[in-house]
């Protein structure tokens, strides 16, 4: 059985491994990875607000994680 704060934990290192864990299959897991991947990668060359976009994010993903770990 998952933990959900583990899962949530797991999420915020790296958006997707949250959902891995918790069981919410490699699809999600490969979709928050790449969208997480996308704001990072922009962040880091333009310097602008899409650092708090992918802050965001990262915080939602942890959100996701936790409240849908599977039982």
């Amino acid at each position: 059985m998952a933990n959900g704060i583990l899962a949530a934990i797991l999420s915020l290192i790296l958006p997707g491994l949250g959902q891995l864990y918790g069981g919410q299959g490699i699809m999600k897991t490969v979709v928050f990875l790449i969208i997480a991947l996308i704001f990072y990668g922009i962040g880091a060359t333009i310097f602008s607000f899409i650092w708090l976009l992918a802050l965001i994010f990262n915080i939602y993903a942890a959100y996701d994680a936790y409240v849908n770990v599977a039982d």
